[in-house]
């Protein structure tokens, strides 16, 4: 893949209380020619008994992707850029750990590919400078991929952080999730 037009000031944010359950994301996502027309990304509901808020749920593509440390295959990789790929077709056994492992609950086992499949951030738009899918289709921009300059200035109360803490375990991503101003973590209980 050639990355001359990847642009490393650019990144992936999720503002999780702009989503209003469109699904625009998920059909944008399916129309991506290197997914096999499959949405990679998914549009929940919070709570559905009590609310009708939704949320968004993308790969974070964390620096040391526990889903690629636990692959007995070693079908799952990371490129330089720190996006973490879908399983290798050739590789992916259809073993589920990596579905099991993820913090954050992200990869699919695609049973009629017996393949895991996730969201690779659209690698084939962002590596000759084009956004990715769902990023350009969100009408209420839960989902933005740009600069941090950009968001700052889009929502001056709020900071992106891309550090998890679950329990023990530090999870750093490459996706910012926006919280309130001056946060620096999530804490995941």
């Amino acid at each position: 893949m050639n990355w001359t037009n990847f642009n490393r000031n650019e990144e992936f944010f999720v503002d999780l209380q702009r989503c209003i359950g469109c699904k625009a994301c998920e059909m944008a996502c399916a129309e991506c020619e290197t997914n096999g027309q499959e949405s990679l990304i998914s549009v929940n509901y919070v709570e559905r008994s009590s609310t009708i808020q939704t949320t968004v749920q993308v790969c974070m593509h964390c620096e040391d992707p526990v889903c690629a440390n636990v692959c007995p295959a070693d079908a799952i990789s990371q490129d330089e850029f720190g996006i973490v790929h879908t399983a290798n077709t050739e590789r992916c056994i259809g073993c589920s750990n990596c579905v099991i492992a993820c913090p954050f609950g992200v990869p699919k086992k695609m049973e009629e590919y017996d393949l895991m499949m996730k969201c690779t951030m659209c690698y084939d738009r962002t590596s000759v400078g084009k956004k990715p899918m769902c990023a350009t289709v969100c009408p209420s921009g839960a989902l933005f991929y740009g600069t941090r300059a950009e968001m700052e200035e889009m929502r001056p109360n709020s900071s992106p952080i891309n550090t998890f803490i679950f329990g023990q375990e530090t999870v750093n991503t490459k996706v910012n999730i926006m919280m309130p101003k001056g946060s620096n973590e999530l804490r995941i209980y």
